[in-house]
C-alpha cells in the first residue's frame, strides 16, 4: 500500500469488502446507502438552528436546502456547500455532520444544497441547480442573517466541481454579488481519467477509476460534454478573475493530480490559489467523521485560516 494513515487502512479494509459503485445501478447504490447508519458528529457543537426548506429553480421544480445558523447575533458570512457523489448519488444528509461542524467552527451560515441527480437529471441540470441556489442565497442573505458580500462556495468531489463552476458562471454572467472565495475538497476538474494518480490509485483506495467512469456515463448525455468547461473546468481557456481558492486534495486519490493541476491553472490565470495535500488520506475523508475526526478537525482549522475566521 501507499503512504496511508492507520485509520485510513482501517477504513479501506471495510470499504474494500463492499461491492464497488460501478458494479451497481444508481438506484441500487442509493438504496444501499440509505440503509447505512448516518454519520455522527464526533464532538458536540452548538448551533442556533438547523432549518430545511425548498426553493424553486429555473424550470419550476423544487430542490431542498438545509440552513445551518451559528450561535450569536450576526450577521454572519455565508458558505454554500455542495455535497459529493459524482452527480449521481448522495444528498444533503451525506454531509450533515460536516456542515454542522463547519457552521459552528467558522461562525458562518451554511447553506447545504440538494441539487438534482443524474441520470434522471443529467448535465447541465445539477449545474443549473447549483447556480440557482447561489442566486437564491444572494437574494435572501439578509433574511438568513448573512452578509451579502461575504458569500463563499464550497464542496467535496463532484460538489467541489459544482462550486468552482458556479464561480465561473457568476463571473461570466456578472452575477448579483461577487463570490468571496471557493474551498474545493478533492475536486473533479477533468474527466479524461488519464493522470498518474488515476493509474496509481485505480483500485483499492475507495473511489475507483471505474467508479468515476460510471459517474461520467450517467452524468453526461453527450461525449463531447466531457471537455465542456462547466464539466471539466481544467479544460477551460478562460479562468481569469475568479475568487481566491483553497484546494485540498487527498494524497491517495484518483482525483489528486487534477486538483493539483487546477490549483496551478488558477495561478496561471493570476488568481490566488492555495493548495494543501492531505497526507495519508483517501477520497471522501472530509465527510467520514466516524473514521477521520482528527483529520477533519485539522482540515477545518486550515479552512478557518483561509476564510479568516
Amino acid at each position: 500500500m501507499m503512504n496511508l494513515l492507520e485509520n485510513t487502512r482501517r477504513y479501506l479494509k471495510i470499504v474494500n469488502k463492499l461491492s464497488p459503485i460501478h458494479t451497481n445501478t444508481p438506484v441500487e447504490v442509493r438504496r444501499s446507502r440509505a440503509k447505512t447508519k448516518k454519520t455522527r458528529l464526533w464532538k458536540k457543537v452548538s448551533l442556533e438552528k438547523i432549518e430545511d426548506l425548498q426553493i424553486v429553480v429555473r424550470d419550476g421544480e423544487h430542490i431542498p436546502l438545509r440552513i445551518y445558523s451559528p450561535v450569536g447575533n450576526g450577521p454572519f458570512p455565508i458558505i454554500i456547500y455542495y455535497h459529493g457523489g459524482g452527480w449521481v448519488i448522495n444528498d444533503i444528509e451525506t454531509c450533515d455532520a460536516t456542515c454542522q461542524q463547519l457552521s459552528a467552527d467558522t461562525k458562518s451560515i451554511v447553506v447545504s444544497v440538494g441539487y438534482r441527480l443524474a441520470p434522471e437529471n443529467p448535465f447541465p441540470i445539477p449545474v443549473n441547480d447549483a447556480y440557482d441556489a447561489f442566486l437564491w442565497t444572494a437574494g435572501n442573505s439578509s433574511a438568513l442573517n448573512g452578509i451579502a458580500n461575504e458569500i463563499n462556495v464550497m464542496g467535496d468531489s463532484a460538489g467541489a466541481n459544482l462550486a468552482t463552476v458556479v464561480t465561473i458562471i457568476n463571473k461570466e454572467l456578472e452575477g448579483p454579488v461577487a463570490i468571496k472565495s471557493q474551498v474545493l475538497l478533492y475536486p473533479v476538474t477533468d474527466l479524461s481519467f488519464s493522470t498518474d494518480s488515476y493509474h496509481l490509485y485505480a483500485e483499492g483506495y475507495g473511489l475507483q477509476k471505474k467508479d468515476m467512469e460510471w459517474f461520467a456515463k450517467y452524468y453526461l448525455q453527450q461525449q463531447e460534454d466531457k471537455t465542456h468547461p462547466y464539466v471539466a473546468p481544467l479544460k477551460s481557456d478562460n479562468l481569469k478573475d475568479l475568487p481566491p481558492a483553497f484546494i485540498i486534495v487527498a494524497e491517495n486519490d484518483v482525483l489528486r493530480d487534477e486538483g493539483i493541476a487546477y490549483a496551478q491553472k488558477l495561478k496561471d490565470f493570476d488568481n490566488r490559489a492555495h493548495l494543501h495535500i492531505a497526507k495519508g488520506l483517501v477520497h471522501s475523508y472530509f465527510t467520514k467523521n466516524d473514521y477521520f475526526s482528527k483529520e477533519i478537525e485539522e482540515t477545518m482549522e486550515k479552512i478557518k485560516g483561509f476564510l479568516g475566521r
